[in-house]
């Protein structure tokens, strides 16, 4: 970074001259000095501050709607009523890139104060599963968005199939029998050759209906018969190419049963579902871009009610996958446990691992909305959950790989009550924890070896633990001459004879004490998570995405230790107390809303698999400060 005490001289910019006769490095004279005031009586000069460790207050939550792309939508058709909608299909679990569609699509109706439907595209009985219905729900209120209405494509099955039949008697559609094949050729094959009709186009529209009907009516087996809409095969557009409307699926629908055998294709479904539903504005991806015209086609043709669709450009996070297939094959692998895996950027995934709805949503907005694609590392996803994260939970102290320091010079039965904030925010409270002869330490604040840049524990040197008035001082160590481990440490506490100069450690450690009477330590087992792949193009990689596959993506620490707060940050939770975990009782809050920074280490929340006395924590990002720390 430049300083800011570099000057730019734009090009061509005039100088002022310098005055003649004073040379470059010539001083100007002294003037006869003033009289001195009276010297006042000052304050001792106070310690210089040092920076605050507060990040920056966030952006606006709103700002994405303020300007840019949605407020231009906004102007261009500012409506009495805002109504959106948000049309997942059922056929798997929602995405990272998914939570920027449900952020516009939901936020800019509340912006506005108006409505959202969540409405499931369930035209493909073949993919849908009732868990996905389920699962897309409870995401999108996890993240703090109630639907004005729940609906289903299925519910207009029937008022679909009337506006099928309206557009053949208009000679807008014919049912078609060609092949795959025979469909690709007449848009220009692979070469891109002349366009050209199916030969059943011009077919009477009497004709169709009766086929149309056949359709429905069992005659025709998948793929030998469609209903095609009869759009203009000389427009450049491919969603003019006389798109499919209808086809045969022989599969029951898990809402209407057996009752339908055809059934309407997202082309033919999505505007006139808008329509039903008055969509003041319909927002989806630049992928579907060029079926803006199609969309607008169909609604003109069965002369019904025009929403306006706009597009904004897509979130991809690079560095994984997003893909339905690709997940399939890592969880069919066995390299991830399942589409929460919490090394997973599944919406359930990022949830298990712990990142709060509130930081997500802020990550889209900080993100801002346009028509281009975003490409995001993963790290820039991280630094906002750790923004979000420093300002909003709480504190304990964690121990992965503990070793035991035995305090000598501390009686059997010492326990001192040490009492320690949960934060720096004084609204998150306080708690206290016992102070023992014997504590567990991390193996990484002890060295055999002295060194002068070390300024943690070593033999003959002392270092402060957090919270507890005075210093412990190692003094020997014990060590498992197979493994080459230390298996304890023995010290001494170093609290000064009465009148003595107390010398302030230059390091504080966490610690946690032995207790039995105070339930000290809590075992658990920590999972820290790592990139799941090696490279931030998985895809690109020789030989696909399974050989970019990282053999660390996930580390367990089986022995690791927290300190007794646990408990207590367990039944204040969720923390923080928002979005869609906002106004959960107490005690009643999920398993991943129990977050909090394990001093010193990373931030935590506890996983699902905590049953029966067990604890097990998933890291959810790493702290910046520990990076590259050496000391």
């Amino acid at each position: 970074m430049e300083s800011s005490n570099n000057i730019q001289i734009e090009p061509g910019l005039a100088l002022p001259e310098r005055p003649k006769g004073l040379k470059k490095d010539a001083k100007p004279k002294k003037q006869p000095k003033e009289p001195k005031p009276p010297k006042e009586t000052k304050p001792p000069p106070s310690k210089k501050e040092k920076a605050s460790n507060v990040p920056a207050a966030p952006l606006d939550p709103n700002s994405m709607f303020k300007e840019g792309f949605l407020k231009n939508v906004y102007t261009e058709k500012p409506a009495k009523e805002i109504v959106t909608r948000f049309p997942p299909e059922p056929n798997g679990f929602l995405h990272i890139g998914h939570s920027k569609a449900i952020a516009i699509n939901f936020g800019f109706a509340r912006y506005h104060d108006g409505l959202c439907y969540l409405r499931f595209d369930d035209t493909n009985p073949e993919a849908e599963e009732e868990k996905y219905f389920t699962a897309i729900q409870e995401i999108i209120e996890w993240l703090g968005f109630k639907p004005f209405k729940i609906t289903y494509s299925s519910d207009n099955f029937d008022k679909l199939y009337e506006l099928a039949e309206g557009l053949i008697k208009r000679d807008g559609a014919y049912v078609c029998h060609c092949s795959d094949t025979e469909l690709k050729l007449q848009r220009g094959g692979e070469n891109h050759g002349p366009r050209y009709a199916c030969p059943h186009r011009d077919r009477p529209p009497e004709e169709s209906l009766a086929e149309f009907r056949a359709m429905r009516d069992g005659k025709y087996k998948p793929k030998e018969a469609f209903l095609r809409m009869k759009q203009d095969l000389t427009d450049g557009n491919p969603q003019m190419w006389d798109l499919a409307a209808y086809r045969i699926l022989e599969k029951e629908h898990h809402r209407t049963g057996s009752k339908w055998r055809i059934y309407p294709t997202y082309d033919f479904t999505h505007c006139l579902c808008d329509s039903f539903e008055n969509i003041s504005h319909s927002l989806c991806t630049t992928e579907f871009q060029l079926s803006r015209v199609s969309y607008e086609w169909l609604c003109d043709a069965v002369e019904i009610y025009k929403p306006m669709q706009r597009e904004f450009g897509r979130l991809r996070v690079t560095g994984t996958v997003l893909s339905k297939r690709k997940i399939k094959a890592l969880i069919d692998n066995s390299i991830v446990r399942g589409w929460d895996d919490p090394r997973l950027f599944t919406l359930i995934a990022l949830r298990r691992r712990g990142v709060p709805p509130g930081a997500i949503l802020s990550f889209v907005n900080e993100l801002g909305v346009s028509t281009s694609l975003t490409n995001i590392q993963i790290i820039r996803f991280e630094q906002t959950v750790r923004r979000y994260l420093e300002q909003t939970v709480p504190r304990l102290m964690l121990i992965l790989d503990p070793i035991p320091v035995i305090i000598d010079n501390l009686p059997d039965d010492y326990v001192e009550e040490v009492e320690v904030p949960f934060g720096k925010d004084p609204a998150m409270g306080v708690h206290t924890v016992p102070f023992t002869k014997t504590i567990y330490i991390d193996r990484s604040d002890f060295r055999e070896v002295d060194s002068k840049d070390y300024f943690r524990l070593a033999p003959g040197k002392a270092v402060g633990l957090l919270k507890v008035p005075f210093p412990i001082k190692a003094t020997t160590f014990d060590k498992d001459e197979t493994s080459g481990l230390i298996t304890n440490v023995h010290a001494t506490y170093e609290k000064p004879e009465e009148g003595a100069t107390f010398k302030k450690p230059k390091t504080y450690i966490q610690w946690v004490s032995s207790s039995s009477a105070h339930r000290s330590p809590i075992k658990a087992e920590v999972r820290t998570f790592n990139p799941l792949f090696k490279s931030e193009n998985p895809d690109g990689a020789e030989g696909g995405f399974l050989k970019d596959v990282n053999p660390n993506s996930e580390e367990i620490y089986a022995n690791a230790m927290i300190e007794t707060g646990l408990e207590e940050i367990r039944r204040r939770a969720p923390w923080p107390e928002e979005e869609g975990e906002k106004g959960v009782k107490k005690g009643e809050a999920g398993y991943e809303s129990v977050r909090f920074q394990g001093l010193r280490v990373a931030y935590f929340c506890v996983d699902r698999e905590s049953e029966g006395g067990k604890v097990v924590l998933n890291r959810i990002v790493s702290l910046k400060e520990d990076a590259g720390k050496g000391a």
